[in-house]
Protein backbone atom coordinates (compact mmCIF):
# COMPACT_ATOMS: atom_id res chain seq x y z
CA UNK A 1 0.00 0.00 0.00
CA UNK A 2 1.17 3.51 -0.98
CA UNK A 3 2.05 6.01 1.35
CA UNK A 4 -0.85 8.59 1.65
CA UNK A 5 0.89 12.17 0.16
CA UNK A 6 -1.11 15.25 2.71
CA UNK A 7 -2.95 18.01 0.30
CA UNK A 8 -3.63 20.22 3.35
CA UNK A 9 -5.39 20.91 6.58
CA UNK A 10 -9.28 22.20 6.80
CA UNK A 11 -11.09 23.59 9.72
CA UNK A 12 -14.89 24.43 9.67
CA UNK A 13 -16.24 27.78 11.20
CA UNK A 14 -20.11 28.11 12.28
CA UNK A 15 -21.28 32.10 11.11
CA UNK A 16 -19.84 34.13 7.92
CA UNK A 17 -18.28 36.49 10.34
CA UNK A 18 -16.15 33.81 11.91
CA UNK A 19 -15.06 32.42 8.14
CA UNK A 20 -13.82 36.44 7.23
CA UNK A 21 -12.49 36.66 10.22
CA UNK A 22 -10.41 33.66 9.80
CA UNK A 23 -9.08 34.75 6.02
CA UNK A 24 -7.97 37.93 7.55
CA UNK A 25 -5.91 36.15 9.73
CA UNK A 26 -4.64 33.69 7.59
CA UNK A 27 -3.63 36.51 4.88
CA UNK A 28 -2.09 38.32 8.33
CA UNK A 29 -0.11 35.03 9.00
CA UNK A 30 1.73 35.20 5.43
CA UNK A 31 -0.31 32.09 3.98
CA UNK A 32 -0.47 31.82 0.21
CA UNK A 33 -1.99 28.92 -0.82
CA UNK A 34 -5.50 28.75 0.95
CA UNK A 35 -8.99 28.87 0.08
CA UNK A 36 -12.36 29.01 1.55
CA UNK A 37 -15.21 27.52 1.06
CA UNK A 38 -19.08 28.45 1.94
CA UNK A 39 -22.66 27.24 0.76
CA UNK A 40 -23.20 30.91 -1.09
CA UNK A 41 -21.49 33.57 -2.45
CA UNK A 42 -20.10 35.65 1.19
CA UNK A 43 -19.70 39.67 0.68
CA UNK A 44 -16.91 40.76 1.65
CA UNK A 45 -14.81 37.40 0.98
CA UNK A 46 -12.35 39.03 -1.84
CA UNK A 47 -11.14 41.56 0.27
CA UNK A 48 -10.60 39.50 2.71
CA UNK A 49 -8.68 36.66 0.96
CA UNK A 50 -6.78 39.60 -0.73
CA UNK A 51 -7.33 38.10 -3.99
CA UNK A 52 -6.18 39.28 -6.98
CA UNK A 53 -8.15 39.89 -10.40
CA UNK A 54 -9.05 37.00 -12.22
CA UNK A 55 -6.94 36.42 -14.85
CA UNK A 56 -9.91 34.95 -17.05
CA UNK A 57 -10.46 38.62 -17.90
CA UNK A 58 -7.48 38.58 -20.02
CA UNK A 59 -8.45 35.17 -22.16
CA UNK A 60 -11.96 36.70 -22.66
CA UNK A 61 -10.41 39.80 -24.01
CA UNK A 62 -7.75 37.90 -26.59
CA UNK A 63 -10.79 35.77 -28.01
CA UNK A 64 -13.61 38.40 -27.96
CA UNK A 65 -10.69 40.96 -29.92
CA UNK A 66 -9.86 37.95 -32.02
CA UNK A 67 -13.51 36.97 -33.19
CA UNK A 68 -13.82 40.98 -34.14
CA UNK A 69 -11.03 41.12 -36.11
CA UNK A 70 -11.51 37.84 -37.80
CA UNK A 71 -15.40 38.85 -38.28
CA UNK A 72 -14.73 42.02 -40.27
CA UNK A 73 -11.72 40.66 -42.23
CA UNK A 74 -13.89 38.05 -43.33
CA UNK A 75 -16.51 40.14 -44.43
CA UNK A 76 -14.22 42.40 -46.23
CA UNK A 77 -12.86 39.81 -47.99
CA UNK A 78 -16.27 38.70 -49.40
CA UNK A 79 -17.61 41.86 -49.90
CA UNK A 80 -14.58 44.02 -51.46
CA UNK A 81 -12.46 41.22 -53.06
CA UNK A 82 -14.21 37.92 -53.74
CA UNK A 83 -17.29 38.81 -55.27
CA UNK A 84 -18.32 42.62 -54.90
CA UNK A 85 -21.91 44.20 -55.68
CA UNK A 86 -22.59 47.37 -56.06
CA UNK A 87 -25.66 47.72 -54.29
CA UNK A 88 -28.34 51.06 -54.68
CA UNK A 89 -24.47 53.00 -55.07
CA UNK A 90 -23.32 51.68 -51.84
CA UNK A 91 -19.27 50.86 -51.45
CA UNK A 92 -18.35 47.61 -51.90
CA UNK A 93 -17.74 47.57 -48.24
CA UNK A 94 -19.97 49.27 -46.18
CA UNK A 95 -18.88 49.14 -42.01
CA UNK A 96 -21.70 50.44 -40.65
CA UNK A 97 -23.83 47.47 -41.56
CA UNK A 98 -21.46 45.07 -40.14
CA UNK A 99 -21.08 46.19 -37.28
CA UNK A 100 -24.05 44.38 -35.75
CA UNK A 101 -22.07 41.07 -37.25
CA UNK A 102 -18.98 41.82 -36.16
CA UNK A 103 -20.28 42.44 -32.19
CA UNK A 104 -22.11 38.68 -32.43
CA UNK A 105 -19.00 37.57 -33.05
CA UNK A 106 -17.35 38.97 -30.62
CA UNK A 107 -19.69 37.89 -28.07
CA UNK A 108 -19.35 34.48 -29.39
CA UNK A 109 -15.87 34.06 -29.66
CA UNK A 110 -15.64 35.47 -25.90
CA UNK A 111 -18.02 33.01 -24.48
CA UNK A 112 -16.70 30.36 -25.71
CA UNK A 113 -12.96 30.84 -25.81
CA UNK A 114 -13.60 31.90 -22.17
CA UNK A 115 -15.44 28.81 -21.14
CA UNK A 116 -12.84 26.58 -22.88
CA UNK A 117 -9.89 28.39 -21.08
CA UNK A 118 -11.65 27.93 -18.42
CA UNK A 119 -12.22 23.92 -18.20
CA UNK A 120 -8.67 23.41 -19.94
CA UNK A 121 -6.08 26.20 -18.41
CA UNK A 122 -7.82 26.82 -14.98
CA UNK A 123 -9.59 23.26 -14.30
CA UNK A 124 -6.73 20.74 -15.59
CA UNK A 125 -9.99 19.35 -17.80
CA UNK A 126 -10.27 16.26 -18.46
CA UNK A 127 -8.72 15.82 -15.03
CA UNK A 128 -11.81 17.00 -13.25
CA UNK A 129 -10.94 15.10 -9.58
CA UNK A 130 -10.09 17.04 -6.62
CA UNK A 131 -8.61 15.58 -2.85
CA UNK A 132 -11.53 17.74 -1.33
CA UNK A 133 -14.51 15.56 -3.51
CA UNK A 134 -16.58 13.25 -1.37
CA UNK A 135 -14.81 14.24 2.24
CA UNK A 136 -16.57 15.29 4.91
CA UNK A 137 -15.33 18.75 4.96
CA UNK A 138 -16.85 19.07 1.36
CA UNK A 139 -20.55 17.97 2.60
CA UNK A 140 -20.73 20.35 5.66
CA UNK A 141 -19.47 23.41 3.71
CA UNK A 142 -21.89 22.50 0.85
CA UNK A 143 -24.96 22.37 3.40
CA UNK A 144 -24.46 24.91 5.99
CA UNK A 145 -20.55 25.37 7.17
CA UNK A 146 -18.12 27.52 6.73
CA UNK A 147 -14.29 26.06 5.75
CA UNK A 148 -10.73 26.83 5.20
CA UNK A 149 -8.19 25.14 3.84
CA UNK A 150 -4.37 25.62 4.15
CA UNK A 151 -2.56 23.38 1.39
CA UNK A 152 0.45 21.57 1.92
CA UNK A 153 2.50 23.01 -0.71
CA UNK A 154 2.14 26.29 1.03
CA UNK A 155 5.58 28.25 1.54
CA UNK A 156 5.08 28.67 5.40
CA UNK A 157 2.96 25.26 5.45
CA UNK A 158 4.39 23.68 8.59
CA UNK A 159 2.26 21.20 10.45
CA UNK A 160 2.35 21.95 13.73
CA UNK A 161 1.94 25.78 13.07
CA UNK A 162 -0.62 24.98 10.92
CA UNK A 163 -2.41 23.33 13.83
CA UNK A 164 -1.92 25.88 16.41
CA UNK A 165 -3.30 28.31 14.01
CA UNK A 166 -6.03 26.86 13.67
CA UNK A 167 -6.66 25.97 17.02
CA UNK A 168 -5.81 29.93 17.29
CA UNK A 169 -9.05 30.46 15.45
CA UNK A 170 -11.41 28.33 17.20
CA UNK A 171 -11.79 25.79 13.62
CA UNK A 172 -13.85 22.64 14.48
CA UNK A 173 -13.22 19.42 13.19
CA UNK A 174 -9.41 20.07 11.76
CA UNK A 175 -8.57 17.65 9.84
CA UNK A 176 -5.72 16.69 7.05
CA UNK A 177 -6.82 15.91 3.69
CA UNK A 178 -5.24 13.58 1.91
CA UNK A 179 -4.69 13.24 -1.91
CA UNK A 180 -6.39 9.76 -3.91
CA UNK A 181 -4.26 7.37 -5.30
CA UNK A 182 -5.76 8.51 -8.82
CA UNK A 183 -4.70 11.29 -8.21
CA UNK A 184 -0.99 11.01 -8.45
CA UNK A 185 -1.70 9.71 -11.60
CA UNK A 186 -4.26 12.28 -12.88
CA UNK A 187 -5.66 12.36 -16.84
CA UNK A 188 -4.09 14.05 -18.87
CA UNK A 189 -5.42 16.09 -22.48
CA UNK A 190 -3.31 13.55 -24.24
CA UNK A 191 -4.92 10.78 -23.02
CA UNK A 192 -5.95 7.98 -25.29
CA UNK A 193 -9.34 7.24 -23.71
CA UNK A 194 -9.70 11.24 -23.48
CA UNK A 195 -8.93 11.49 -27.12
CA UNK A 196 -11.22 8.26 -27.98
CA UNK A 197 -14.13 9.78 -26.37
CA UNK A 198 -13.58 13.17 -28.00
CA UNK A 199 -13.65 11.19 -30.96
CA UNK A 200 -16.64 9.23 -30.79
CA UNK A 201 -18.26 12.65 -29.37
CA UNK A 202 -17.60 14.19 -33.13
CA UNK A 203 -18.53 11.39 -34.53
CA UNK A 204 -21.87 11.28 -33.13
CA UNK A 205 -22.65 15.27 -32.84
CA UNK A 206 -21.53 15.17 -36.81
CA UNK A 207 -23.96 12.21 -37.59
CA UNK A 208 -26.93 13.80 -35.49
CA UNK A 209 -26.16 16.97 -37.09
CA UNK A 210 -26.29 15.62 -41.04
CA UNK A 211 -29.91 13.80 -40.14
CA UNK A 212 -31.34 16.69 -38.61
CA UNK A 213 -30.08 19.05 -41.34
CA UNK A 214 -30.48 16.92 -44.34
CA UNK A 215 -33.33 13.87 -43.32
CA UNK A 216 -35.46 15.15 -40.49
CA UNK A 217 -35.97 18.47 -41.69
CA UNK A 218 -37.33 17.25 -45.06
CA UNK A 219 -39.88 14.89 -43.46
CA UNK A 220 -43.54 16.11 -43.59
CA UNK A 221 -44.57 16.65 -39.64
CA UNK A 222 -47.62 15.68 -38.12
CA UNK A 223 -49.16 15.06 -41.39
CA UNK A 224 -52.24 12.76 -39.63
CA UNK A 225 -53.53 16.19 -38.48
CA UNK A 226 -54.31 16.88 -42.54
CA UNK A 227 -54.75 13.38 -43.82
CA UNK A 228 -57.73 12.79 -41.73
CA UNK A 229 -61.17 10.08 -42.20
CA UNK A 230 -63.32 12.76 -42.51
CA UNK A 231 -65.96 14.35 -44.77
CA UNK A 232 -65.51 18.42 -46.19
CA UNK A 233 -68.11 19.86 -47.26
CA UNK A 234 -69.03 20.06 -51.14
CA UNK A 235 -66.20 16.79 -51.40
CA UNK A 236 -66.50 14.23 -53.06
CA UNK A 237 -66.61 10.84 -50.87
CA UNK A 238 -65.93 7.33 -51.27
CA UNK A 239 -67.60 6.15 -48.86
CA UNK A 240 -70.96 6.41 -49.72
CA UNK A 241 -72.18 4.51 -53.16
CA UNK A 242 -73.55 7.79 -54.72
CA UNK A 243 -70.26 9.28 -54.17
CA UNK A 244 -71.99 12.08 -52.41
CA UNK A 245 -70.28 13.21 -49.13
CA UNK A 246 -73.26 16.06 -48.14
CA UNK A 247 -75.89 13.40 -46.68
CA UNK A 248 -80.00 14.40 -46.44
CA UNK A 249 -81.31 14.14 -43.45
CA UNK A 250 -82.94 10.22 -42.62
CA UNK A 251 -86.58 10.69 -44.57
CA UNK A 252 -89.00 11.83 -41.24
CA UNK A 253 -86.02 13.71 -38.90
CA UNK A 254 -87.15 16.06 -37.37
CA UNK A 255 -84.43 18.66 -35.43
CA UNK A 256 -85.11 18.80 -31.98
CA UNK A 257 -87.35 21.83 -30.77
CA UNK A 258 -89.20 22.08 -34.11
CA UNK A 259 -92.56 21.44 -34.74
CA UNK A 260 -92.47 20.23 -38.30
CA UNK A 261 -95.62 20.94 -40.63
CA UNK A 262 -98.38 19.12 -40.83
CA UNK A 263 -99.71 19.36 -44.30
CA UNK A 264 -97.21 19.32 -46.93
CA UNK A 265 -99.25 17.52 -49.36
CA UNK A 266 -102.40 18.83 -48.87
CA UNK A 267 -103.77 23.12 -48.95
CA UNK A 268 -107.02 21.94 -49.00
CA UNK A 269 -106.89 20.27 -45.08
CA UNK A 270 -104.55 22.92 -44.24
CA UNK A 271 -107.05 25.43 -45.06
CA UNK A 272 -109.80 23.68 -43.11
CA UNK A 273 -107.62 23.37 -39.98
CA UNK A 274 -105.51 26.20 -39.35
CA UNK A 275 -106.43 28.86 -37.63
CA UNK A 276 -104.44 32.18 -37.64
CA UNK A 277 -103.70 32.54 -33.74
CA UNK A 278 -103.14 36.30 -33.93
CA UNK A 279 -105.41 38.49 -33.14
CA UNK A 280 -105.17 42.07 -35.65
CA UNK A 281 -103.68 44.21 -33.01
CA UNK A 282 -101.01 47.25 -33.83
CA UNK A 283 -97.77 44.86 -32.68
CA UNK A 284 -98.73 42.10 -34.64
CA UNK A 285 -100.00 44.17 -37.78
CA UNK A 286 -96.42 46.22 -37.62
CA UNK A 287 -95.13 43.13 -37.53
CA UNK A 288 -96.27 41.61 -40.73
CA UNK A 289 -96.00 44.98 -42.70
CA UNK A 290 -92.30 45.09 -41.86
CA UNK A 291 -92.15 40.99 -43.36
CA UNK A 292 -94.11 42.09 -46.34
CA UNK A 293 -92.03 44.79 -47.22
CA UNK A 294 -89.11 42.42 -47.54
CA UNK A 295 -90.32 39.14 -48.69
CA UNK A 296 -93.77 39.58 -50.33
CA UNK A 297 -93.44 43.48 -51.88
CA UNK A 298 -90.49 42.62 -54.45
CA UNK A 299 -93.74 40.28 -56.39
CA UNK A 300 -96.62 41.39 -55.70
CA UNK A 301 -96.38 45.21 -55.26
CA UNK A 302 -96.28 47.66 -51.85
CA UNK A 303 -100.41 47.09 -52.09
CA UNK A 304 -100.52 43.92 -53.01
CA UNK A 305 -101.75 44.40 -56.88
CA UNK A 306 -99.47 42.12 -58.19
CA UNK A 307 -97.40 45.10 -59.94
CA UNK A 308 -94.14 43.10 -59.30
CA UNK A 309 -90.76 45.56 -58.86
CA UNK A 310 -89.04 42.31 -60.85
CA UNK A 311 -90.37 42.70 -64.20
CA UNK A 312 -89.45 40.89 -67.16
CA UNK A 313 -87.70 38.86 -64.73
CA UNK A 314 -90.39 36.82 -63.33
CA UNK A 315 -93.81 36.41 -64.06
CA UNK A 316 -96.31 38.92 -62.20
CA UNK A 317 -98.03 37.02 -59.61
CA UNK A 318 -101.94 37.91 -59.33
CA UNK A 319 -103.07 40.01 -57.47
CA UNK A 320 -103.89 40.17 -53.64
CA UNK A 321 -106.97 41.57 -54.21
CA UNK A 322 -108.57 38.81 -56.52
CA UNK A 323 -111.68 37.51 -55.21
CA UNK A 324 -110.28 33.52 -55.43
CA UNK A 325 -107.87 35.22 -52.90
CA UNK A 326 -110.04 37.05 -50.59
CA UNK A 327 -111.88 33.65 -50.34
CA UNK A 328 -109.14 32.12 -49.11
CA UNK A 329 -108.81 31.28 -45.55
CA UNK A 330 -105.98 32.33 -43.17
CA UNK A 331 -104.80 28.38 -43.41
CA UNK A 332 -104.95 28.54 -46.98
CA UNK A 333 -102.47 31.22 -47.54
CA UNK A 334 -100.01 30.21 -44.38
CA UNK A 335 -99.76 26.57 -46.84
CA UNK A 336 -98.78 28.69 -49.70
CA UNK A 337 -96.10 31.11 -47.56
CA UNK A 338 -95.05 27.81 -46.18
CA UNK A 339 -94.30 25.38 -49.06
CA UNK A 340 -94.48 27.41 -52.21
CA UNK A 341 -96.96 27.50 -55.43
CA UNK A 342 -95.71 27.74 -58.70
CA UNK A 343 -92.59 30.19 -59.31
CA UNK A 344 -93.04 30.84 -55.56
CA UNK A 345 -90.69 28.99 -53.16
CA UNK A 346 -91.35 28.58 -49.69
CA UNK A 347 -90.51 31.17 -46.96
CA UNK A 348 -89.90 28.41 -44.36
CA UNK A 349 -86.51 29.30 -43.42
CA UNK A 350 -86.76 33.06 -43.36
CA UNK A 351 -89.90 33.50 -41.18
CA UNK A 352 -90.72 32.00 -38.04
CA UNK A 353 -94.44 30.66 -37.42
CA UNK A 354 -94.82 33.71 -35.78
CA UNK A 355 -94.41 35.67 -38.64
CA UNK A 356 -96.28 34.13 -41.15
CA UNK A 357 -99.27 34.82 -39.56
CA UNK A 358 -98.60 38.53 -38.98
CA UNK A 359 -97.93 38.55 -42.28
CA UNK A 360 -101.07 37.19 -42.97
CA UNK A 361 -103.12 39.69 -40.80
CA UNK A 362 -100.91 42.25 -43.10
CA UNK A 363 -102.62 40.64 -46.12
CA UNK A 364 -106.01 40.74 -45.10
CA UNK A 365 -105.14 44.26 -44.27
CA UNK A 366 -104.58 45.54 -47.75
CA UNK A 367 -107.35 43.28 -48.91
CA UNK A 368 -109.93 45.25 -46.83
CA UNK A 369 -108.33 48.77 -47.83
CA UNK A 370 -109.65 47.87 -51.10
CA UNK A 371 -112.69 45.82 -50.63
CA UNK A 372 -113.99 47.55 -47.57
CA UNK A 373 -117.65 46.43 -46.78
CA UNK A 374 -120.14 49.13 -45.57
CA UNK A 375 -119.76 48.59 -41.63
CA UNK A 376 -115.92 49.81 -42.08
CA UNK A 377 -116.92 53.12 -43.36
CA UNK A 378 -119.35 53.88 -39.89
Amino acid sequence: MSEKILHSYSGIFDTPDQIIDAAEKTVKAGYTKFDVNTPYPIHGMPKAMNLKPSKLGYAALVFGLSGTIAALLAMYWMAAIDYPITVGGKPFFAFPKYVPIMFEITVLAAAIGTVVTMLFFFFKFPNNSHPLHDTDYMKKVSSDKYGLVIQADDPKFNLDEVKSFFESLSAKDVSPVYFDEELNNPIKIYDKKFIAALLVLFIMVSGATYVTLNKLMFITPFDWMMEQDKTIAQEKSSFFADEFGMRNPVLGTVARGYMPYEFPNDPDLAGEILINPLIPNTANLELGKRKYDVYCSPCHGDFGDGDSRLRGQFPNPPSLHSEKIRNWSDGRIFHVITMGQNIMPSYSSQLTREEKWATILYVRALERSKNAKESDLK
